[in-house]
């Protein structure tokens, strides 16, 4: 069975035990020919950029429909989403505030790798020039308020992310004048079903294999120096926990 996440309004404790009790309706099976390792590589960033890509697609957004950018792109979900956009035929660009990880991206499928500071010091517009038929935000503030001003004529947004703040300033421009959708991801409250099949379409298109270099193991006393780096935003791909010596 697989757990990503907890329910609004309720704490629960107990987040790295082999072994927890948790509501069934929080749990979804885990899929044919996965291992709970798999699992734990995806974990809520998997889910949350498999349900972007999944928003996106229902409104309209295709391979053909031009460039879709995604940002904090070294980080988890992103991470993880521009390997899924690749796999779909997307032509996916990276924006992250650590482009020295440039290799990386593009690995993972990136045509283009934009720094996040070179991006945000360009001449703001209420409306800039159409770059991005979509995107894949989980960063939040300047960067989302920036980028909707960027969007294609009926293009969307799937953010999912505060990263860089709550609050992001734009204008009512780019929904009235080009149609833009901004779409909101969460992982927490998604419906039974809708958690199966973002899961059964990780089975068919996350690629573990070429994602392998991004993951690293280590145990409970690694996990306060490993808090202080993701908190550092020095962390890149995946950290996953063992808790015992058998998956």
């Amino acid at each position: 069975m697989i757990l990503t996440g907890w329910r609004v309004g309720e704490t629960h404790w107990g987040g790295y035990a082999e072994r927890a009790r948790v509501k069934a309706d929080w749990l979804v099976p885990l899929p044919a020919g996965a291992t709970t390792r798999w699992a734990m590589v995806l974990g809520t960033a998997g889910l949350t950029a498999m349900l972007a890509v999944n928003r996106l697609e229902a409104a309209g957004i295709r391979p053909d429909s031009g460039a879709v950018l995604v940002t904090g792109a070294a980080g988890g979900v992103g991470s993880i989403a521009l390997g899924l956009l690749s796999r779909l035929g997307y032509k996916a660009t990276a924006l992250s505030g650590r482009p020295e990880h440039r290799a990386v991206l593009e690995g993972r499928g990136a045509g283009e790798v934009i720094a996040r500071d070179a991006f945000l010091n360009e001449p703001d517009k209420s409306l800039e020039s159409a770059r991005w038929a979509g995107a894949i935000d989980s960063v939040g503030g300047a960067v989302l308020g920036k980028l909707l001003r960027q969007v294609n004529y009926g293009g969307a947004v799937a953010a999912l992310g505060n990263a860089a703040g709550m609050e992001f300033n734009t204008s009512v421009l780019p929904f009235i004048l080009r149609g833009v959708s901004l779409l909101g991801v969460e992982s927490v409250m998604q419906p039974f079903a809708a958690r199966v099949e973002a899961w059964g379409r990780l089975v068919e298109l996350f690629d573990a294999e070429s994602y392998e270099a991004l993951i690293e193991e280590m145990s409970l006393e690694d996990l306060p120096k490993a808090a202080e780096e993701i908190l550092a935003g020095q962390i890149l791909g995946r950290r996953i926990v063992r808790v015992s010596e058998g998956w």
